[in-house]
Formats: structure tokens, C-alpha cells, sequence
């Protein structure tokens, strides 16, 4: 049975020009990065060429690249460090109630410590609105965080105009990026933000490695100490495998985003369209337009997502009902319910996501799949039969 990925938003194929990249420096070129004979030196020059190609891809200058394990700690980091560095200024932190995981949590880490956190609501769409950032400042206000898309939903945010506002109050601001980078343009001027997070793995480049962008003049308080790796920023041995893998993925990216982005909105654009059309009663979840090239989310009544999921993967085809991070909860969407969905609804949430080697004949095989898998799960559905 051939097996059909439809899941690249919760991590994406390693390339095979990545891993060439890198290979070099796992075995003749495996110098300590922050040593100073040849063999170290060699490591260092692929680092700082792998944070000239991230920085070239964001417009940014290579001074303002962190390099990190991945988003998870990116996020912790700009949430954290601006926290922490500008605690004798204000104690508000303002951000969205759909947030990943990654951001909610230091959130609500930082609220144990003092700090005050406002979490601004979404509209059924999934948009945050301006309006409601510009209301929740205050002279405490330090930090702003708002995702550029949702991982779940992939709705895009008005980020530049957040940014805006965000410069015009003097509130730092923090964008989580990790779904974005890779698959449309992002510039951090256009984007007005002081602090942005990435991750490799979700532009078809190692796990375990991301980077933060951290805008000159911007204060954070040190994330790791031991060491003065990244201008004393973040502490640790220097992951120049990854790292060059990083620069690498986001190089290919840049020559092959167009063109991918343009072929993937056309199949999300079919499958927004025919899954309706094929099955009855199914909510498209997110703005249909304001949305990343590759994301589609469905509710589909009357059934539990858990089981939808488990019988695509028997008939060899992966999707998702969201974030990849929180597979194994048993409670609902925090997103779905954010943009007012009923809890039995939200537990019915398909998430398919499109990627480098999707394929036109994949999305057929999944239009002729999926309608079956419902119709067998609603067949043994109590709420089915009576509605």
C-alpha cells in the first residue's frame, strides 16, 4: 500500500540536498565551532554562512540571528528574555488566546512570576484584530506576541499593522513564525516586529535546530548560560551540523517558495472546494482566503477526529486534527473553541497540510478515501442517526 503524507505543517520530509550539506561536517569538518585552530574555524565560517542566508531570507543583518534547538525554545526565549529584561519598565504581556503551546505556556509561566497577561479573543475566522491589541495597551505593556499564521487553522495575521502599533507604543513585539518561514515571503521591516521565531523542520531541514530574530537595540535577558556563544546570548556547543542544514533548507526555499506556494494553493483551493461538495455538513475552520498556501482545516459533524485519523492511517494516508504538539490530549482544540466552535464539534477537526512532494494523484486518492471513512464512522454514530 503506498503511503500518502498529508501532514508537512506538523513536520516535513528531511531534503536530500540538506542532509548532502551537511554531511561534511558530521565527519572531516567536525571541529568545535568556537575553537581557534583550522578545524574549528572551518565550523565557524559554515555557521556564519548559514546566518547570512537566514538573515538574507528575512531582511535581516546576520548580528541579528540567534541560532536555538528549534520554535519551542525560540518562542521561550523573545517571551522570557524580554520579560525578564524589561520587568523594571511594565509587567504586561499581550498575546492571542490561539497561540501555540509554545508561547501560551511561558505565558502563563511568566503570570506565576507577576507578570500580567492579556490574551486577546479571535473572530470566527481566526483573526485577531488590531483594534483589540491597540485597546489592551497600557503604560505596563513590554511585549506583544501574535503568531504570523496558525498551525492549526493556518490563518495569516495582520502582523505589519500589529507591528505598527506596537513600534507607535514603544512594546517590543513578538511574532512566532515557524509556520510561514519557507512557505511565503517574510521581511522583518515589513513586518515591524522586534523578535521572530523559526524551525528547520518545518522547511524540510533538521529537527532540533531554529533560530530567533532579534532586532539590534532589542533587550532580552540570557535564555542559557555557560558559555559566550552567540555574543553570550545563548550558551552551548555550537549544533554546526544542523545549523548548516538550516541555512540550507531556507536556501532552497528561496529558490523553489514561488513556485511550490503556487502549486499548493491550487490543491488546497480543490480541496476547500470538492470536500464540501462530497460530504455533508463540514465547516471549513479559518478565513477561506487570509490562509497559508498548503492549510485546510474541516470540522466534520457527527464524528470523533481521533477515529477519522486512525482509519486514514490503515487506508496509508497521515493528516492531522491539529497541532502535532498536543496529539495525545483528549481535549479539544483550543483553537477551534477560540473561533466558537461546540466542544462536540471541535473533536471532529481534520487538518490536512500540503508540502514539497505532494502530489496531485494524492489529493485524488484523498477526495475518494476520506467521503468512505466518514460515511462508515457516521453509520456507527448515535448523534448521526439523530439528527
Amino acid at each position: 500500500m503506498k503511503k500518502i503524507y498529508l501532514d508537512y505543517a506538523a513536520t516535513t520530509p528531511f531534503d536530500p540536498e540538506v542532509l548532502e550539506g551537511m554531511t561534511p561536517y558530521f565527519f572531516e569538518k567536525f571541529g568545535n565551532a568556537s575553537s581557534l585552530y583550522a578545524y574549528g574555524q572551518e565550523a565557524k565560517k559554515a555557521i556564519e554562512d548559514s546566518r547570512a542566508a537566514i538573515a538574507g531570507f528575512i531582511g535581516a543583518d546576520p548580528t541579528e540571528i540567534v541560532f536555538t534547538s528549534g520554535g519551542t525554545e525560540s518562542n521561550n526565549f523573545a517571551i522570557k528574555g524580554a520579560a525578564f529584561a524589561l520587568q523594571k519598565k511594565g509587567n504586561h504581556i499581550i498575546t492571542s488566546a490561539i497561540e501555540h503551546h509554545a508561547v501560551l505556556e511561558p505565558c502563563k509561566f511568566l503570570e506565576k512570576q507577576g507578570f500580567k497577561v492579556t490574551y486577546i479573543p479571535v473572530d470566527k475566522s481566526g483573526l485577531v484584530s488590531p483594534v483589540d491589541i491597540k485597546k489592551a495597551i497600557t503604560q505596563n505593556s513590554i511585549l506583544i506576541s501574535v503568531m504570523q499564521a496558525n498551525n492549526e487553522i493556518g490563518v495569516l495575521q495582520p502582523i505589519a499593522e500589529i507591528g505598527k502599533l506596537a513600534k507607535e507604543k514603544g512594546v517590543y513585539f513578538h511574532t512566532d513564525s515557524v509556520q510561514t518561514i519557507g512557505h511565503i515571503p517574510v521581511n522583518v521591516n515589513d513586518l515591524n516586529v522586534d523578535l521572530l521565531s523559526l524551525s528547520a523542520h518545518k522547511f524540510y531541514g533538521p529537527k532540533g535546530v531554529g533560530a530567533l530574530y532579534v532586532r539590534k537595540g532589542t533587550r532580552l535577558e540570557t535564555f542559557l548560560h555557560g558559555g559566550d556563544q552567540e555574543k553570550g546570548r545563548r550558551a552551548s556547543t555550537y549544533n554546526t551540523p544542523a545549523i548548516v542544514g538550516l541555512g540550507k533548507a531556507i536556501e532552497l526555499c528561496k529558490e523553489k517558495m514561488e513556485k511550490e506556494a503556487a502549486f499548493q494553493m491550487a490543491l488546497r483551493d480543490r480541496l476547500i472546494k470538492e470536500i464540501p461538495q462530497r460530504i455533508p455538513e463540514v465547516i471549513l475552520n479559518g478565513h477561506p482566503l487570509q490562509r497559508l498556501p498548503n492549510n485546510v482545516n474541516f470540522s466534520i459533524r457527527y464524528i470523533e477526529g481521533e477515529s477519522m485519523l486512525l482509519r486514514l492511517d490503515m487506508m496509508g494516508i497521515a493528516c492531522s486534527t491539529g497541532s502535532a504538539c498536543t496529539s495525545t490530549s483528549l481535549e479539544p482544540s483550543h483553537v477551534l473553541l477560540a473561533i466558537g466552535l461546540s466542544h462536540e464539534i471541535a473533536h471532529g477537526s481534520l487538518r490536512i497540510t500540503l508540502g514539497r512532494w505532494t502530489k496531485k494523484e494524492e489529493i485524488d486518492q484523498l477526495l475518494e478515501t476520506l467521503p468512505q471513512v466518514v460515511e462508515k464512522l457516521r453509520a456507527m454514530s448515535p448523534l448521526y442517526e439523530k439528527k
